[in-house]
């Protein structure tokens, strides 16, 4: 019998990740102009050495941040010395004993695990979570909130570089809103798919009013509210597909939201559930239940986009709304071998485990080692 694996360091790196456009406008006046991403390594006795990457979107989008990210690695670290990283629902209690919580910094970590598990077993990842579905799948393009007008000129660009699905970031002031969803709505085409994403922040009487005024619009409502019970009300008002995000943590969430017919569509983000372990269950369940997602992280570059790649890759297409591809949205990469953008499409690395390989110079000075 094969002796187990077994942890034996874990480094964690920071990486400044700073955006090709400059700013993401979001939400209530929120932005971000650099993101702060970090990088773990995890390091076994026979030595294979699996990465994964967390960046929460700001400290504002949910109750995440870097430097908490950071303090939660450090506080997980010494939990998982001597554990084998290839049992992965036991390195997922092993987390939960030590640090209640703070799924954003066990994501990381969950997915070094599964990148030794791949490399380990000699397979991808998209292959141990269940298969490669065709050649690639779609992505959508987040359009950073701005005037109608120049949000109407982005999607313009993203559309001739070969996207069809668009994100509009909205959440502002209800008027100008429901101007943004009506200007880009009327330049795209049969087939092109348009999301309008308030990020919980308009208030229940604002998204019905928004929600009243694009009832003859092909668009999809997201994330109108910050409470379930504002959303489902909202719901129960539009004639529009609805997706719900922020408030999908969990399967017991989804659970709910499939009681209730909360929504048509999730935006699954792997740190938002604590990794790749927790992510496939509800990507699972979902697909059981007809609920259709899209499959992403709250931000990161080559290496969250490799783990969103292996997840969405492996989904049924019946079930992938769509997808993102973080790498191309940053001025840095982080890995070689990393997936690109081509026509709108991604594809998943078919080399084991992630597929990638971090870049040293590019990871810098490690902010910390355990042991």
């Amino acid at each position: 019998m094969a002796t187990a694996l077994k942890i034996t360091r874990i480094e964690a790196f920071q990486v400044a990740l700073p955006l090709r456009e400059g700013r993401y406008t979001f939400s209530g006046g929120n932005y971000v102009e650099v993101f702060d991403s970090t990088i773990v390594a995890v390091h076994t006795d026979a030595g294979v050495t699996g990465y994964g990457e967390t960046c929460p979107l700001g400290s504002v989008y949910l109750p995440a941040y870097a430097e908490g990210a950071r303090a939660g690695i450090a506080k997980l670290g010494p939990a998982l010395i001597g554990a084998d990283p290839t049992a992965l629902a036991l390195v997922n209690e092993r987390m939960d004993a030590a640090l209640r919580g703070h799924p954003y910094a066990k994501s990381a970590l969950d997915v070094a695990c599964w990148d030794i598990f791949g490399k380990v077993a000699g397979q991808p990842i998209a292959t141990l979570l269940g298969g490669r579905y065709g050649y690639a799948f779609p992505l959508y393009r987040a359009i950073s909130q701005e005037s109608p007008q120049e949000m109407a000129k982005k999607v313009e660009q993203y559309r001739s570089e070969g996207y069809t699905k668009f994100q509009l970031k909205v959440g502002g002031d209800p008027d100008t809103d429901i101007e943004r969803i009506r200007e880009v709505r009327a330049l795209l085409q049969k087939g092109d798919v348009l999301v309008a994403d308030a990020n919980t922040s308009w208030s229940q009487h604002q998204a019905m009013r928004v929600a009243e005024a694009v009832r003859d619009l092909d668009v999809y409502i997201e994330q109108p509210c910050g409470s379930y019970l504002e959303c489902l009300a909202v719901r129960r008002h539009t004639n529009r597909p609805f997706i719900l995000d922020e408030i999908m943590n969990s399967a017991g969430d989804v659970v709910r939201g499939v009681a209730d017919g909360a929504m048509d569509v999730i935006n699954l983000k792997i740190s938002r559930v604590g990794g790749l372990t927790r992510a496939r269950v509800i990507r699972d369940l979902c697909v059981a239940c007809g609920i259709a997602m899209t499959i992403e992280d709250t931000w990161g570059s080559d290496v969250a986009t490799a783990a969103i790649a292996h997840l969405a890759h492996s989904t049924p297409p019946q079930a992938l709304f769509s997808s993102t591809d973080f790498n191309s949205y940053t001025t840095v990469s982080t890995a070689e071998g990393a997936p690109k953008r081509a026509i709108g499409h991604l594809a998943a690395p078919k080399g084991p485990g992630l597929g990638i390989q971090p870049r040293p110079e590019i990871l810098g000075k490690r902010v910390h080692s355990i042991p």
